[in-house]
């Protein structure tokens, strides 16, 4: 099972999450959740993701912040349609080629920013309460690489509560997804009970966030170190 750490903000703090190793670190790109990111992400070991996650951003903005940040998938974690996504990719695909052709004759050592992604992982949000429909993700199966199910609520994302995830007994495609809202430690029975059942076939990783925190955007390292050892025992 992968593990996700989202809403990450510190320098600090970003460091001694990576040194617990989890496969995702989430950046908040979206000016107004108290977890936006605008700092330096330290450089990363190749088996942590940087995800930057956003909600119904323009297309060239998120291009700027792939380039400068060089991500590794990205978490739409709002009303994006269809189309955007395959503009998007579209867009990074089209990045990807011109950069190759600017490059292929160059011999000079390549620094951290020139190196094009081939594939950037798209990950697609949906909140969930108390029910849902499933019809509504069959236009996504083709175009993104996850979903992402959280809790429906105020907030887009980090509002730390769990939803019904019996809801998930119906999931009907082969999609991987990740499993979020509200997962802390007091949820870890409810987690390995989840991961028991035929739901979570497709669960490919845990996503968490509020409930690590000791204030918005800095997470508890010894309780997310608990966490992932206890979740793998």
């Amino acid at each position: 099972m992968k593990l996700k750490v989202c809403g990450m903000k510190y320098v600090n703090n970003i460091q001694e999450v990576v040194n617990l190793q989890p496969d995702y670190l989430g950046f908040i790109f979206y000016e107004k959740s108290k977890r936006n990111f605008e700092g330096i992400i330290p450089e990363l070991p190749k088996s942590v993701k940087k995800t930057g996650v956003f909600v119904n951003e323009h297309s060239e903005i998120v291009i700027s912040l792939v380039e400068e940040y060089q991500l590794d998938a990205l978490q739409l974690h709002g009303d994006e349609s269809v189309m955007y996504i395959k503009e998007l990719q579209s867009q990074l695909a089209e990045r990807n080629a011109l950069f190759i052709e600017e490059n292929k004759h160059q011999k000079k050592k390549k620094n951290k920013h020139d190196i094009a992604k081939d594939k950037i992982e798209i990950i697609k949000v949906f909140g969930i309460k108390d029910a849902f429909n499933f019809d509504v993700l069959e236009p996504y199966l083709e175009v993104v690489d996850y979903f992402l199910f959280d809790t429906k609520g105020k907030e887009r994302g980090g509002n730390g509560v769990q939803f019904d995830w019996s809801v998930l007994d119906s999931y009907p495609y082969k999609v991987p997804f990740f499993l979020s809202g509200g997962i802390g430690l007091k949820e870890l029975d409810s987690v390995r009970l989840f991961l028991d059942k035929e739901a979570s076939k497709y669960c490919y990783a845990l996503d968490v966030n509020s409930k690590f925190e000791i204030e918005p955007g800095k997470k508890d390292i010894a309780a997310l170190k608990e966490f992932k050892q206890r979740l793998t025992v």
